[in-house]
């Protein structure tokens, strides 16, 4: 689920050309380009939490296996009939896009969010390479209910890792890219491995076997919700929001021939978000069953969600490896996104420096547990915030010229803070957000709505402009 562990063919051009102009036809790629770029930019660190995670909300075989199905489906469907169909027609960045509707200054704004978030989520990647490294050295893994770093072991290590993934991402995209490539194999088949050998830990002989794993579920472990199948299937469509129905993936299928290319982000859902998800939560199931898990339920505690020793004890030194590489292919590229946000906010500053900046902010979060700990909530708040933004894109594409507004707003009246997108944000914003806290709503449930409702309200808002300017 990371968020760019991008083909190099098609990195080498998104980042560094035509960030302000719509891709030539000469540079176009095939679908083949994309398949997979998306088959192993989801199959990475945060699916080594995400998968045991979802154990930990009781969550029934039925509600799991089939919830995400449906959930991966309609994110297929996000990209492919949202983000591919714009992306082909107007072949630009999201930035640039959204700068031409929403002014420079509020695109300041959404870039500094996201750059944070970035930082954020890259955190949580260290955070899981790490409870790999320390293996060796008997660190104390931090529990489901950590927030605070446990030790000075655990401080030097998350420190050490950050410094060199840090480094790493500075050097460029081109670095990057290329060690993901090939870590990328190595990965998948780490998380079809774990999967197997969880199988034969578990005594699974058949389908039905495999079913009753999870049976019809069970109470949520201390400090976490239920899970039912609405849950699993609404959090799993959205736990990418940001890049489909928030449209950061304008930038990648600006280069596809075809909005059929966006069929490829299918290759992520059911190699990643469902083979790899599942995968994990077996790995977390065999070590339901150990004493040291028993004895921490018994307890009324909830047991370790530490993917390093899950991994090790399943595969040896092979799983720890892999949970080292996930970890570090999910936070590179994700630290050189955050990087590039930051630098469009301040860019007299060189890409190595602001990726430092970028990478210093995510290890000081990799210090703190709780951000993987809790990935199911971050991520969903992370979709949450940024979502409503790729309405703004979405709803002019499709229904501004039926309802009369001026198409590309910021661009034409040469406005830098264009009020109706701000206040369209704000609103659906707060008061979705304040219904999914007042009344304990879970938070992916107000994504869509709050989607939906940024997008109507910026029609509203923008015709109102419209007719403001004309009298």
């Amino acid at each position: 689920m990371s968020q760019y562990n991008i083909d190099e063919e098609v990195e080498e051009i998104a980042g560094g050309e035509f960030e302000r102009q719509p891709v030539p036809q000469s540079k176009l790629k095939s679908w083949k380009s994309f398949l997979g770029m998306y088959a192993g930019e989801h199959a990475a660190g945060t699916e080594f939490v995400i998968g045991p995670l979802f154990l930990t909300t009781g969550v029934s075989a039925f509600d799991l296996i089939v919830g995400l199905l449906l959930g991966n489906l309609l994110a297929v469907l996000s990209w492919r009939f949202l983000t591919a169909e714009i992306a082909v027609k107007y072949r630009l960045t999201l930035y640039y896009q959204l700068e031409k509707i929403v002014g420079k200054k509020l695109v300041i704004g959404y870039n500094l969010a996201n750059g944070i978030l970035f930082c954020f989520l890259a955190g949580a990647m260290i955070t899981v390479s790490a409870t790999a490294v320390g293996i060796p050295f008997d660190m104390e893994m931090p529990k489901l209910t950590d927030t605070m770093p446990n030790g000075i072991t655990w401080v030097v290590i998350v420190l050490v890792i950050g410094a060199v993934i840090s480094l790493i991402a500075a050097k460029g995209y081109e670095t990057v890219s290329k060690a993901a490539n090939y870590m990328s194999p190595i990965i998948v088949l780490a998380f079809l491995a774990s999967g197997i050998v969880a199988l034969r830990d578990l005594d699974v002989n058949s389908f039905s076997d495999f079913w009753n794993i999870w049976g019809e579920g069970g109470e949520p472990f201390p400090g976490q919700i239920k899970y039912t199948f609405w849950h699993v299937t609404i959090w799993s469509w959205f736990a990418n929001a940001a890049m489909h129905v928030g449209m950061s993936d304008l930038s990648v299928f600006r280069f596809a021939k075809k909005a059929g290319s966006g069929w490829t982000t299918a290759a992520g859902m059911y190699v990643g978000h469902y083979m790899a998800w599942i995968a994990a939560a077996l790995l977390y199931a065999v070590y339901l069953k150990s004493p040291e898990a028993q004895a921490a339920l018994a307890g009324g505690n909830a047991p370790n969600v530490a993917p390093g020793p899950l991994a090790y004890n399943a595969l040896g030194i092979f799983g720890a490896i892999a949970v080292v590489l996930a970890g570090w292919t999910t936070a590179n590229p994700t630290i050189y996104r955050a990087g590039l946000a930051f630098q469009a906010i301040i860019p007299k500053t060189s890409t190595f420096w602001v990726t430092i900046i970028a990478g210093s902010v995510a290890t000081l979060a990799g210090l703190f547990p709780a951000f993987a700990m809790k990935l199911l909530d971050f991520v969903a708040l992370y979709g949450f915030i940024l979502a409503p933004m790729g309405a703004i894109i979405v709803f002019e594409h499709f229904y501004g010229k039926k309802v009369n507004i001026i198409i590309n707003y910021a661009e034409k009246m040469n406005v830098k803070f264009n009020r109706a997108v701000f206040w369209a944000w704000a609103i659906s914003f707060g008061l979705c957000y304040f219904i999914s806290v007042t009344f304990d709503v879970f938070l992916s449930f107000m994504t869509l709505p709050a989607w939906l409702l940024c997008g109507t309200l910026f029609l509203l808002l923008s015709k109102k402009n419209r007719q403001t300017s004309e009298s």
